[in-house]
C-alpha cells in the first residue's frame, strides 16, 4: 500500500505539471538512425545536444546527473537490440554496450555523461554503417569478420582463419580482397589500431597493457604500427584525445 499511496500522491502533486513527455517518434527515429548507420542524422542529433535537452524528458531521478545516467542506460539497451535486429553480431553488440555502461560509472558530470553518450551512439552507428557496406559479403567472409572481432586479443594470422573456416589460405586471401577491398592482414591491423584508439581514449591501460591485450608481439611493434596507421604515437594520441575528465570525481 505504501508504494500505491506514493503513486497517488505523486499524481495529485503533478497533475497540473505541463512538462509533457517528448513524442516517442523522435526517439524512435534517432534509434533507427543509429541502427541503419545514418551517420549524418546521428551526428546532427549529438551536435544539437538532444540527449541532454530537458524538454519532454522523463524524470527518473532528482539528481540531474543520475537522471541522465538512467536515460543513458535506456538508450544503450534500445540501440543494442535494434542493431542486433539489423544484423550486428549479438556478442559484439552486447560487449560494446557493456563497455560504455561500465564507463558510465566514471562519469560524474552532465558533460561527461553527454560526451560518453555521443561517443557510444557514434560508435554503434559507425559499426552499423560498416555492416551495411559489407551486407553482401559471402558466408566465408562474414565468418572471417566475426572471427577477427572475437579474437582481437590474440595474434591473428591468415592461416589460422583459413583453417578455422575450412578454406585454403590463398583462396581466402583472394576472396577477402575481392569483397572487402583490402588485404586480410591490413584489415586485421586496421581493426586492432581502431581498438587501441578506443582504449587510449577511454581507459587507463598502459601502452604495455594495450599492446598485450591486442596481441602485438611487443610494445615497440605496437607503437610502430599505431604511428604508421594514425601518424602519431600512442602517447600523443592519448594526450590529444583521452577523456581524462571522466576520471575526475567532482564533489
Amino acid at each position: 500500500m505504501g508504494l500505491l499511496n506514493d503513486w497517488y500522491m505523486k499524481e495529485f502533486e503533478e497533475s497540473d505539471d505541463q512538462n509533457i513527455h517528448r513524442a516517442p517518434e523522435e526517439e524512435i527515429a534517432f534509434y533507427r538512425a543509429v541502427a541503419t548507420g545514418d551517420m549524418d542524422a546521428v551526428r546532427r542529433n549529438c551536435e544539437e545536444n538532444r540527449f541532454n535537452a530537458t524538454d519532454g524528458v522523463g524524470k527518473l531521478s532528482r539528481n540531474p546527473v543520475q537522471n541522465l545516467k538512467y536515460h543513458f542506460v535506456v538508450t544503450a539497451a534500445f540501440i543494442t537490440r535494434l542493431c542486433v535486429e539489423q544484423g550486428l553480431d549479438e556478442e559484439k553488440a552486447f560487449r560494446l554496450s557493456d563497455f560504455y555502461i561500465l564507463k558510465l560509472d566514471q562519469a560524474d558530470t552532465i558533460e561527461a555523461v553527454t560526451d560518453l553518450h555521443d561517443a557510444m551512439v557514434m560508435d554503434f552507428t559507425g559499426k552499423m554503417r560498416l555492416l551495411k557496406k559489407f551486407a553482401g559479403t559471402s558466408k566465408p567472409i562474414t565468418e572471417t569478420l566475426n572471427y577477427i572481432y572475437s579474437h582481437m586479443s590474440e595474434r591473428i594470422t591468415t592461416n589460422e582463419i583459413a583453417e578455422y573456416i575450412g578454406l585454403s589460405t590463398g583462396y581466402l586471401s583472394r576472396l577477402f580482397i575481392k569483397e572487402i577491398g583490402v588485404s586480410l592482414s591490413d584489415y586485421i591491423r586496421e581493426k586492432k589500431i581502431e581498438q587501441a584508439q578506443n582504449l587510449l581514449r577511454y581507459s587507463e591501460y598502459s601502452l604495455v597493457e594495450i599492446s598485450e591485450r591486442l596481441g602485438f608481439s611487443s610494445q615497440s611493434h605496437f607503437i610502430q604500427s599505431f604511428k604508421a596507421r594514425t601518424g602519431v604515437t600512442p602517447n600523443r594520441y592519448r594526450k590529444e584525445h583521452g577523456r581524462v575528465e571522466w576520471n575526475v570525481h567532482v564533489k
